[in-house]
């Protein structure tokens, strides 16, 4: 099981091999305006590109990943 964690503050998300914290982290972005939730099953993580346009960076199951939204 992963965890992702996005922090709506700093506007962060990092997604863990396991335990958020406690293991190692796969990758990690900045810039995120948010996460959303897809209808076929999948957190959807957005980053902002140079126009400031919303653009998906990641995707990862929701059956196999836990998610925590920190502020």
């Amino acid at each position: 099981m992963q965890t992702l964690v996005f922090n709506t503050t700093t506007r962060t998300a990092k997604l863990y091999e396991g335990a958020a914290e406690k293991s190692d982290i796969i990758v990690a972005y900045t810039e995120v305006p948010t996460v959303k939730v897809m209808e076929d099953g999948f957190y959807q993580v957005m980053r902002l590109d140079a126009m400031e346009k919303q653009l998906p960076v990641l995707r990862v199951p929701i059956a196999n990943t836990n998610m925590f939204v920190n502020s």
